[in-house]
């Protein structure tokens, strides 16, 4: 079967022979994926002196190209995706209850989802470490907060997080965030009018992204279009730590798809990852130590792929969870006109925030993360572009149509559940042959109800401002978050989990798996800052192995 962009010229998704994608003779350690999670232990190993490779499916993106990227998003009639996918790389199944849009979800290439993510990054709450021991509900992670908190602590420095630490809810700290805050929006005061009106606590938001100039990137200057492009890269993404390991002399290959990880004869180490190049031809790269970075869905499946006589249900699988637990983020959302200026997209992105309803002292637990967006209702670009009208009379629509919209949203946690999973569909392969991911995904009556619960604080809030609801996202027609989560799950128990509190595989000495697959519960925060304390905890293990 031909491969993915064989023949042509040299394009994203083409091949390009000026590169070398020969594997590396000496390699202490083999990293699989180049978003987050595989950026930070790839520049932290090799900055503490090891030979590394890291190996990427996608292709590797010119940063000058950015300003293109978001004119593509903004320009009429250009239908072309900010970040390409590839239908035969990129293929996919949904067979669950709920169709899961994953293509919607990923970006493919160095830099991963960090690439077209809007930037949000906040600390998981105590509770969620002990959601079982505490609440009842869930499960325990294999330690608590105060383990995590340096590596959180060293996370928001490795991603220059900007925040106020002025959030009353939220774990402790041992020191402020590394840069100042940003200001909050205009419509942040309107809510916050509301919100105190009916005791509801506000706070400002944590962003990876420079409210003042660093040493790796400029101060944000508003774009508003951080999610899909931030063209001046003052949001954080994972090629800042791609050029970091560059730097410090590790490799990183683009384009070169891992088919599957093979084993010794006693099955209990690594001794490769096989991958393919653009033009088809398969190269092992050995190494002391692996690494899988490759996100919610596709590290399960390559470990499903990599099945063996000693492992016949998948690699580092022998306690069955491997692609099991599946979760992710619900959204829940309530939007309106209101009869003031709210300056709607002047900021584009979450400023406030309030984790009031977070928490619970028994099993009604359901976590809400409430946020109130500065970026409802059109742009004035969005109204005339869309409009047949010209000159004054446009002029009139846009003034009618532009600066009264509000909204709040949520997102809601939901638990892990063994029959939401990722397995493979031997049906249907991709470019190479292989079984694409099926993603089978459900709700269950608690996600429901926390739902629910989201939705009536937030006509709460809009009825106070005195707002007429034009929509509501509820228990009904709510949709993923889409931040993969749970399905090579950490635990102390070999027969119930995948990896160690070490992030090592329990079936297999030198292979890891780092990022949101890791996550034994997902709270209702957004994962990135998490993926990254793990991240730099898991590279410290390693680097303590070789």
């Amino acid at each position: 079967m031909t491969p993915p962009g064989a023949g042509g010229g040299a394009t994203e998704t083409g091949p390009d022979t000026s590169v070398d994608r020969t594997p590396s003779d000496r390699t202490d350690v083999c990293i699989v994926g180049a978003g987050p999670a595989g950026a930070l232990v790839a520049a932290k190993l090799a900055a503490a002196g090891h030979d590394v490779v890291v190996l990427d499916a996608g292709p590797r993106f010119d940063p000058a190209e950015r300003e293109d990227r978001m004119e593509r998003l903004l320009r009429p009639g250009d239908d072309r995706p900010v970040w390409p996918v590839d239908p035969e790389r990129d293929a996919y199944s949904s067979t669950g209850e709920r169709e899961y849009p994953l293509n919607a979800a990923r970006v493919k290439g160095i830099g991963g989802t960090t690439l077209h993510w809007q930037g949000m990054v906040m600390r998981l709450h105590e509770q969620d470490f002990r959601l079982d021991s505490s609440v009842g509900a869930g499960t325990d992670w294999p330690f608590d907060y105060e383990h995590l908190r340096p590596y959180y602590a060293e996370a928001e420095r490795e991603l220059s997080v900007s925040g106020a630490s002025d959030n009353p809810f939220a774990p402790p700290r041992e020191q402020p965030h590394p840069l100042p805050p940003f200001p909050p929006s205009h419509s942040d005061a309107i809510f916050a009018e509301a919100c105190e009106s009916l005791g509801i606590a506000t706070h400002s938001v944590p962003n990876a992204r420079n409210s003042e100039s660093t040493a790796d990137a400029s101060a944000c200057v508003g774009y508003g279009t951080c999610k899909p492009v931030c063209p001046s890269g003052a949001k954080y993404d994972a090629t800042r730590h791609v050029r970091e390991a560059e730097a410090a002399g590790a490799r990183v290959i683009d384009r070169v798809p891992v088919q599957r990880l093979e084993h010794d004869a006693t099955g209990n180490r690594v001794t490769a990852a096989v991958y393919a190049t653009p033009d088809g031809t398969e190269h092992r790269q050995a190494a002391r130590e692996f690494v899988v970075a490759a996100g919610g869905v596709e590290t399960p499946r390559l470990l499903l792929l990599s099945k063996s006589e000693q492992y016949p249900d998948g690699l580092a699988n022998s306690s069955g969870a491997v692609g099991r637990y599946f979760m992710d983020h619900l959204f829940a959302g309530m939007g309106g006109l209101l009869d003031r200026r709210t300056r709607q997209k002047h900021v584009g992105f979450i400023t406030s925030e309030s984790h009031q309803f977070y928490d619970r002292e028994d099993d009604s637990r359901g976590a809400i993360k409430l946020e109130f967006l500065n970026y409802a209702g059109p742009a004035p670009t969005d109204v005339a572009l869309s409009a047949d009208e010209f000159g004054d009379a446009l002029l009139s629509k846009i003034r009618e149509s532009y600066g009264n919209h509000i909204a709040v949203s949520a997102l809601v946690e939901q638990f892990p559940r063994r029959e939401n999973r990722i397995r493979l569909d031997p049906s249907r392969t991709d470019g190479y042959g292989n079984p694409v991911p099926d993603v089978v995904w459900s709700l269950d009556d608690p996600t429901r109800r926390a739902l629910r619960r989201a939705n009536e604080i937030q006509r709460s809030i809009l009825d106070e401002l005195g707002a007429s609801v034009e929509w509501t996202v509820g228990p009904e027609n709510t949709g993923p978050a889409f931040h993969h989560m749970g399905t090579t799950r950490m635990g102390t128990d070999p027969d119930e989990s995948v990896v160690d509190a070490r992030l090592r595989s329990h079936d297999l000495q030198n292979l890891s798996l780092v990022g949101s697959s890791t996550f034994p519960t997902g709270g209702a925060m957004n994962p990135t800052l998490t993926i990254a304390a793990l991240s730099l905890k898991a590279a410290d293990h390693v680097d303590e192995r070789l």
